[in-house]
């Protein structure tokens, strides 16, 4: 059978858009069972499995132990997960910032920092329901209907992030990692100690390692979709590495790997798609 990839991305409703980026539907089919890393990036892990689970055989924590989920939610991360796959996967992954933790699930990110957890054990109702919403339905349309009615219903807008975190974390992601830290704890009027300690507090990553983190999926995006004459040297500089050694070493840090290694091992991955809208 012929490899093939179809992924599909849509917005979500108006209301969830301050704290889910959008939805991403992936169907993989006819690929060499093998793994698949699951890397750092300014999302938490939320994906509803369609038909086979998502089976984590090696966590971001190594003294988690590997497990199978139907509906898998975890927060940020500094290295990579490893995820077995038998040449097919189907599924809905919600690019959800940590700002939605408080929202959705009445905690901060931080208290999912490295852990992965089916997302009823965060959130019951949520969790099931979701779940069985999308497995139900019969295309991407339909399936980011569901996805909408069940976050609506669950979502509680008035418990938000602080506002100066929130434009923190806002500011983070609009440069791609790339703003010095000391000025944008002046620029909300808090020192650099005291950002760093309420920041961690709330997602778990201090914002130097978060701006990394942002910097890096910045870089890998690049490299998965740019033309193979843009040398890595150049994703470097554009994604503001001192070098390309720079890049080389927070990638084997953040990914497991060389920029190469990835390139050649890795299947096409959710987190990088060249995917069309299904609506606005």
């Amino acid at each position: 059978m012929e490899a093939t990839t179809e992924v599909v991305t849509a917005a979500p409703a108006p209301v969830l858009a301050a704290f889910i980026d959008r939805y991403l539907g992936y169907r993989m089919v006819g690929y060499e069972p093998g793994l698949h890393r699951g890397l750092p990036s300014r999302h938490m892990t939320f994906i509803v499995a369609i038909g086979p689970t998502v089976d984590v055989v090696e966590h971001t924590d190594p003294r988690q132990a590997p497990g199978s989920f139907r509906c898998v939610l975890s927060g940020l991360q500094a290295t990579p997960a490893l995820i077995s796959h038998n040449g097919f996967q189907e599924g809905v992954a919600i690019e959800l910032t940590p700002l939605g933790s408080r929202v959705l699930f009445g905690m901060p990110a931080r208290e999912l920092w490295d852990t992965s957890i089916e997302c009823r054990d965060a959130q019951a109702e949520l969790g099931d329901h979701l779940a069985d919403a999308v497995q139900s339905q019969p295309d991407w349309p339909s399936r980011f209907a569901a996805c909408d009615r069940a976050l609506l219903a669950a979502a509680r807008t008035e418990s938000i992030t602080a506002p100066e975190l929130t434009w923190a974390w806002r500011a983070l992601v609009g440069t791609g990692g790339t703003c010095e830290i000391t000025p944008l704890a002046e620029r909300i009027g808090w020192s650099r100690q005291h950002l760093t300690r309420k920041f961690t507090a709330e997602f778990g990553a201090s914002p130097k390692l978060a701006a990394r983190i942002i910097r890096f999926e910045r870089a890998r995006r690049m490299l998965a979709d740019v033309p193979s004459y843009v040398s890595i040297a150049q994703v470097a500089a554009a994604c503001g590495y001192y070098d390309q050694a720079h890049l080389n070493r927070d990638f084997v840090e953040l990914a497991g790997c060389a920029p190469t290694t990835w390139l050649a091992e890795e299947i096409p991955s959710v987190q990088d798609p060249a995917a069309p809208e299904a609506r606005g």
